[in-house]
């Protein structure tokens, strides 16, 4: 008989932390060494072992000189072709862009000069199409952008693209702004924040993101500021420094928010920066105190291991090359309130998810259908013939109601499918049952296994429905009726139940043709609920032995205890997956039923696998 085996190498991993945000937040400045020249308002490029600033200004104003970091200290370079501040500098310390900025002369003295640095000279190249000073940039020497700024009379909203030897204006700016100091990210995926306003309080905490085609607004910086620098990507990036009243506070943006971190050891504004470093590369360099200064700034992380737990083996099928997971850890996961349902039930019919189920069915041979949308259940059209202790499968546009006590019979053999709209009664199931298990992928693919039939004995009874016929199928190894079922009609699970006489713990497994005796429960019970699409990853949850509100996570090997439903309860309904998944209705002690549900969710973190090497 072919078996699974398993493929080394092959693993289910889940990252446990974020190293890299871990290591931001335990992150500090420290101290660089001095550049040759104090200044403000230059360009900066590179990284904090090879690094770029060229231009800026002081007493007297505008400097041409360029220096090199090697990671320790800086040289100088040789010098721009024209002396200018209040320019945007980005790309590496050997394919340097310096653009536009102000020169200390001339009419008019906002230019339209770039400059590109091949690690040794620097050479004029494509004129920008708007002159301005103040402006931002981002991207390489070949693919950059150069947006915001002013030109002496207005803030300008201006973008421009550059190919290596043209500019070819772009999509504006949603806010026109001046005194940006530098950008981040790419020429195709940009980040400007802050800035200075033309009117009060003339700066600003917005952000817009830049797509290639268009800038959007983005979540705000904390801080309102202007004269500020930038370092990162589009998804990961830094925010440092700035007016008004000269800062020293940094922030992180990790793609969606914006985190206060580390301050710069010395608050400055108008400093050199690396605005296309990663986030453990960036330096803050001279800039304005008081005056000009010198002093430069590396940004640190604090060193984060990279934890990587194992979650499972990743299977082959010989004969059919079939694969298949096992997962060995499950997240703590919790229970919480879910949106209560319109009918008080216990023993119905479930199928869907989380955030699209069904329930049908019910107690007193209920005709009551509801589904849920997440949040709140609504009732749609009434199955055929009332119903309870049936059971189903599918999702909440496809999906199966079939077996249970109703009306003549206390054990029924009918079976009703749901297209989305309707339910239309199909081929009865061959042996009559209620309180069985079931489970199934759509209407055209179901399993019922389990139950008491005529006379009040229990089966081992399985059955498999395949859109027009019901087929009887390998039996139960045990026979017993309440028992927990879930997963789909070639995977699925079955737990606890009523054996003839008391409660048992007894767990098996179906692979589509057999099932197979597993480890079993902690907690012997019956009229319990299982949730789950797999065999390997199920939970059953509540019963009764008497009343219990436990929940055990199946991984394909082993039961574990998880957390406890709010209340204990028998009977309910189990809607969704391992992971995200709704408990509706049941018993507690002494009552009939119940209009309250319960969701399951285990964090992402710890829910979404990927397949690794």
């Amino acid at each position: 008989m072919a078996e699974f085996k398993a493929i080394k190498g092959q693993a289910i991993k889940n990252r446990t932390s974020d190293p890299l945000a871990a290591g931001v937040a335990g992150a500090t400045w420290s101290s660089g060494g001095n550049i040759n020249q104090a200044r403000e308002s230059m360009g900066g490029a590179g990284t904090t072992t090879a690094g770029l600033v060229f231009g800026g200004g002081g007493d007297p104003p505008a400097y041409n000189n360029s220096e090199e970091y090697d990671g320790s200290s800086w040289t100088e370079g040789n010098n721009l072709n024209t002396a200018r501040w209040f320019l945007a500098g980005t790309g590496t310390q050997t394919a340097g862009l310096a653009i536009a900025g102000r020169t200390d002369s001339g009419s008019p003295n906002k230019n339209i000069i770039t400059e590109e640095y091949d690690g040794t000279n620097w050479s004029e190249s494509g004129d920008l199409n708007t002159r301005r000073d103040l402006l931002g940039a981002a991207g390489t020497q070949t693919a950059g952008l150069a947006f915001g700024g002013g030109d002496g009379t207005n803030n300008l909203a201006v973008n421009e693209s550059y190919n290596g030897s043209s500019w070819t204006e772009v999509g504006d700016l949603n806010t026109a702004r001046v005194t940006l100091g530098s950008g981040f990210g790419s020429s195709t995926a940009a980040i400007v924040a802050g800035g200075g306003l033309a009117d009060a309080p003339y700066y600003t905490d917005s952000v817009e993101s830049w797509n290639g085609s268009a800038w959007t607004e983005i979540a705000e910086l904390n801080t309102q500021r202007f004269y500020s620098s930038h370092s990162g990507t589009s998804t990961e990036g830094f925010v440092f420094g700035g007016q008004p009243g000269t800062k020293a506070n940094t922030e992180y943006w990790n793609g969606s928010a914006w985190t206060e971190i580390a301050d710069l050891s010395t608050a400055r504004s108008k400093m050199g920066a690396s605005p296309q470093s990663s986030p453990n590369t960036m330096f803050a360099t001279g800039g304005y105190t008081s005056t000009q200064i010198a002093s430069t700034e590396e940004f640190t992380a604090a060193t984060i291991t990279d934890s990587i737990k194992t979650e499972g083996q990743v299977y082959y099928r010989t004969d059919t090359g079939d694969m298949k997971v096992t997962l060995t850890t499950q997240g703590t996961g919790a229970w919480s309130s879910g949106g209560a349902m319109g009918t008080t039930r216990k023993q119905n019919s479930p199928a869907g998810t989380q955030t699209a189920g069904l329930v049908s069915g019910g107690a007193s041979d209920s005709v009551n259908a509801e589904t849920y949308n997440g949040t709140s259940w609504s009732e749609v059209a009434n199955i055929n013939t009332g119903r309870s202790n049936s059971v189903g499968g599918g999702t909440q546009t496809s999906a199966m109601n079939a077996s249970g006590n109703g009306s003549p019979s206390d054990y029924e053999n009918k079976a009703e499918t749901w297209d989305g709209s309707s339910w239309t009664e199909v081929s009865e199931i061959n042996t009559g049952r209620n309180q069985g298990g079931g489970c199934g992928a759509s209407n055209t693919s179901t399993l019922i296994f389990g139950g008491e039939v005529s006379g009040g004995s229990t089966t081992a009874n399985t059955e498999s429905w395949n859109g027009s016929a019901w087929t009887e199928v390998s039996n139960l190894n045990m026979a017993r009726t309440q028992v927990g079922g879930c997963g789909i009609a070639t995977s699925a699970l079955a737990g606890s139940g009523h054996p003839g006489s008391g409660y048992t713990n007894d767990a098996e497994t179906w692979d589509g043709s057999t099932w197979t005796e597993i480890t079993n429960l902690n907690t012997s019970k019956e009229g319990r609920t299982g949730i789950g699409a797999s065999n390997t990853a199920a939970l059953i949850i509540g019963g009764r032995s008497p009343y219990v509100g436990n929940t055990e996570y199946w991984n394909g090997s082993s039961w574990t205890e998880l957390a406890d439903l709010s209340s204990a309860r028998y009977n309910a309904t189990g809607i969704g997956t391992a992971f995200t998944g709704v408990f509706a209705g049941g018993s507690t002690s002494g009552t009939g039923g119940s209009t309250t549900t319960e969701e399951w969710n285990v964090p992402s973190s710890l829910s979404n696998l990927t397949i690794t090497d």
